[in-house]
């Protein structure tokens, strides 16, 4: 059952689930898997694919045909949800877009930056036992907007070898261009440092699970990463006007994804917080993964009593949600308090679902606690920002003792001679 805390009585770490710790064991799987990948490329990862994926691929990319098929094979609704989804996204994604600047604010000095697309980005979508079509959408999007120019998936197969025909279904719809049927750690590595079959990139988003987590941490470096997702959180900031039916289903609706998912409720209500323990035990029952929902509520859920909706926007701040729901009267009112999350729902008709599939906000965001340093995943995670800088000769020649100053300062003569040897300034390096 989950379980009621009065905030003024409790330990503000007793109700925080972050928890950012290493796994050594994991990590060192981790480690040998990518030493292995990286010395001796295919060999090693199909021999991790036939290991930890359970099957022996002979074809490890997905052909165009392969593709396609499940395209025209899917269900023509489900078609239509995601390119409704595919809109939204598109729609939210596009205001990102940032604009190349030059400025020249003074004479012959022209300054200025310029935006790149990340030539080449891998894409990992968890698959095997869970699909997530979803995911495909949110992270391709965005990339397609940055004009990246190679996207390349990697998702495990299921216990036949085939990927699931929704995920290659959303991978058509959303402009994916190659797919390798891997998952895990071996297929972080395959994508970091490049195979036989696999090409290297240069980024890798997606989440995933423990293993993924990982070896992302270890890889970057190499290649650039999005972030380290941790496991699912959702925090529901909720007055005595909400029903507790509404609010509890909010709750499952992220306990249900993973047994170390985080759920917390935070209220002026005592009583609401009692109908909300209730009627979670109504509801966990029916679900189609109940198991994993009372597992998560047990252990990570949590109710907290708060004196005020302000104190509530303190603690939340505190933990720094991956999903704050504002369940209140007038979220407007609160949303300038809020300081850390991911993605913030506003009012009570809007419930953290439709931020996973159709809002077109993206749903790769920061948890454990990174939301009070990092942002979910825009376009500008597959964009490149280059400074330029351009001087004429008599901007050079007016500011060229400043430089060579400078340079003198930190003991760099060969820095200021580059500067002194074009404006026939002292020659420094003989001084």
């Amino acid at each position: 059952m989950i379980k009621i805390y009065d905030y003024e009585n409790c330990n503000i770490s007793d109700i925080n689930n972050c928890d950012n710790k290493n796994n050594d064991e994991v990590n060192k799987i981790v480690l040998n898997i990518l030493d292995d990948i990286k010395t001796n490329k295919d060999k090693a990862l199909f021999k991790y694919c036939e290991r930890f994926d359970g099957v022996k691929v002979e074809n490890i990319e997905v052909t165009k045909e392969e593709i396609k098929d499940a395209y025209e094979s899917a269900d023509s609704d489900f078609i239509k949800i995601l390119e409704i989804a595919k809109q939204n996204i598109y729609f939210f994604h596009k205001h990102q877009l940032q604009n190349n600047f030059i400025t020249t604010n003074k004479d012959g000095i022209l300054l200025g930056q310029k935006y790149t697309p990340i030539e080449k980005v891998g894409l990992y979508v968890p698959g095997g036992t869970a699909n997530y079509p979803s995911s495909v959408l949110m992270n391709a999007i965005p990339a397609k907007i940055a004009n990246v120019s190679e996207i390349i998936m990697a998702t495990p197969p299921d216990a036949e070898g085939n990927v699931n025909k929704d995920i290659l279904t959303a991978a058509y719809i959303a402009g994916v261009d190659r797919i390798f049927k891997m998952g895990g750690a071996q297929a972080i590595g395959a994508l970091a440092f490049g195979t036989e079959s696999v090409p290297k990139v240069y980024k890798i988003v997606g989440p995933g699970n423990i293993y993924v987590s990982s070896a992302k941490r270890f890889v970057y470096g190499v290649v650039d990463i999005d972030m380290i997702a941790g496991p699912s959180e959702i925090l529901i900031i909720a007055d005595d006007s909400c029903k507790p039916c509404v609010v509890a289903a909010d709750l499952l609706s992220q306990a249900e994804h993973d047994k170390l998912a985080s759920s917390i409720l935070i209220t002026t209500s005592k009583t609401l917080a009692e109908d909300v323990q209730n009627e979670i035990e109504k509801q966990i029952p029916k679900l189609g993964r109940s198991e994993i929902a009372r597992e998560s509520i047990d252990n990570n859920g949590k109710i907290i009593i708060v004196k005020s909706l302000s104190q509530a926007v303190e603690v939340s701040n505190y933990i720094a949600p991956e999903h704050l729901e504002l369940s209140v009267q007038n979220p407007f009112a609160l949303l300038s308090s809020v300081k850390n999350a991911g993605s913030i729902f506003m009012g009570k008709n809007a419930p953290e679902a439709l931020g996973d599939y159709i809002a077109g906000p993206n749903h790769t965001l920061p948890t454990s606690g990174t939301a009070k340093f990092s942002s979910p995943l825009s376009v500008d995670d597959f964009l490149k920002k280059s400074s330029f800088i351009y001087y004429t000769k008599e901007a050079l020649d007016n500011t060229a003792n400043h430089v060579i100053n400078f340079a003198k300062k930190e003991g760099l003569t060969a820095h200021a001679n580059s500067v002194s040897i074009r404006t026939c300034k002292k020659d420094v390096s003989k001084a």
